[in-house]
Order: structure tokens, then sequence, then C-alpha cells
């Protein structure tokens, strides 16, 4: 269901705001999944952290960024969520910073939402931005060799091997010295199954962008429309 929801919500900000909607949608993605990683859940009788169809999400977007406005904007996506994984991390620090006073009841919460370790957050944030990069970089190479067509080889290529790298890397970078090495390859492991799987599931929603114009977005329309408008009077 969860999946279902986040992949539908990309394809409706792409439809109503465009590039614009899912340059937004990166950024909003980023800071939810470093939330929501820190709750733990049972799928399938699999235990991992929550936030994977999260993050998982954002290889739809530069995909689809990438199908319908070029690789230019796929990085610029990327870009923006990296700024935005950085504000998250200095705020939810600020936050934390200042003393609660006698009114409030929301600070154990808060800290425990809050509660990052340096090393972990740093590692994600890393490979993070390394693995997103490199999706658009191979997305864009494998359109390029194939002529634009096999959307659905480049996309599950691209996704499952940046995926599966982001794992390894996240896990050795983030519990190496911490956990002894099997344990962290048992993670990896773990977590790249279950975004493999997540990775199949989205190519049917990138096929849906494709129906979509490819100036979809109200804010794009409006854009355009002011174009027109200004050559007109230049006209």
């Amino acid at each position: 269901m969860e999946l279902i929801v986040i992949f539908y919500g990309v394809l409706l900000m792409d439809k109503l705001f465009g590039k614009f909607g899912l340059y937004t949608w990166m950024a909003l993605a980023v800071v939810f999944a470093n939330i929501q990683v820190s709750k733990q859940v049972d799928i399938a009788g699999v235990s991992t952290a929550l936030g994977n169809v999260m993050f998982a999400s954002t290889y739809l977007t530069t995909d689809i960024l990438n199908e319908k406005y070029g690789d230019k904007a796929s990085k610029n996506a990327v870009k923006i969520a990296a700024a935005a994984l950085i504000a998250y991390i200095l705020f939810a620090l600020f936050t934390q910073a200042f003393i609660p006073n006698t009114f409030d009841t929301v600070d154990p919460g808060m800290k425990s939402i809050f509660a990052m370790s340096v090393r972990i957050t740093t590692a994600s944030g890393i490979m993070f931005i390394l693995s997103n990069w490199g999706d658009v970089i191979i997305y864009q190479k494998l359109k390029q060799k194939t002529g634009g067509k096999h959307m659905w080889f480049r996309n599950n290529l691209s996704t499952i091997l940046c995926n599966c790298a982001e794992n390894f890397g996240f896990s050795i970078l983030a519990f190496i010295g911490t956990f002894p090495l099997l344990y962290c390859l048992e993670v990896a492991v773990t977590g790249s199954i279950i975004e493999m799987l997540i990775a199949l599931c989205d190519t049917p929603f990138l096929y849906l962008a494709g129906i979509f114009n490819r100036k979809s977005g109200i804010l794009l329309e409006k854009e355009n429309a002011k174009d027109e408008t200004l050559s007109e009077e230049a006209a």
C-alpha cells in the first residue's frame, strides 16, 4: 500500500507541477526517508528499517526527470535533495540544542526522532548523493546506447545497480568496526533484496509517467503562457 501511494505521489507531483514538483518530491523524500529509517518493521517476515520505499522513490523521480526533461534536470534534482538533507541535519541539531521549558511535552519524542549518529548520518548522505548521481549517469548512458529504446531495461539496471551499491557502501561505512563484517554484509544483502523488488515495481510507474505530456504541470503551463504573451508583445 505504501509503495502504491508513494509512487503515485511522484506521478501526481509531475502531473501537477512538472519538473518543479519532482524537485520538491526529491527534497521531501530524502528528509522523510531519514526520519522513517529510525523505525524498525517486519516485511514478509524480514526485519528492516522503514524508509526503503521513500528512498527508492528518488530513483523513480530522477528516471522520470531524465526521460522527460533531460539528464541536467535529474542532476539538479540530486543537488536539491543533497541541500535538503544538509538542511535537515542542521535544523535537527539546532532543535536538539534548545533546552525545553517546563510546559514542553514533545522534547523526548523529538530527541528520539532527531537522534542521529554523525557517522551513520554522514554515511547515509554520502551514499545517497553518490548512488543517485550514479543512477542519473548510468540511465543516460544506457538511453544513448539503446537509442532511447528499452526503457524498462535502463530503469531496472541503473536502479538495481545503484541501490545495491548504496546498501553495501552504507553498511560498511556506517557499521564496520561496530559490528562484525559478516553482519554488515548480511544487512546490505537484505536491504538490497528488498530494494531490488521495489525497483522492479517502479517500472510500470515510469511508463505511466511517459503517458503525460512532456511539458506537464500547471507551473510550466503558466510559464509557457507568459513566454507566449511576451513574444506577442515583442512582435
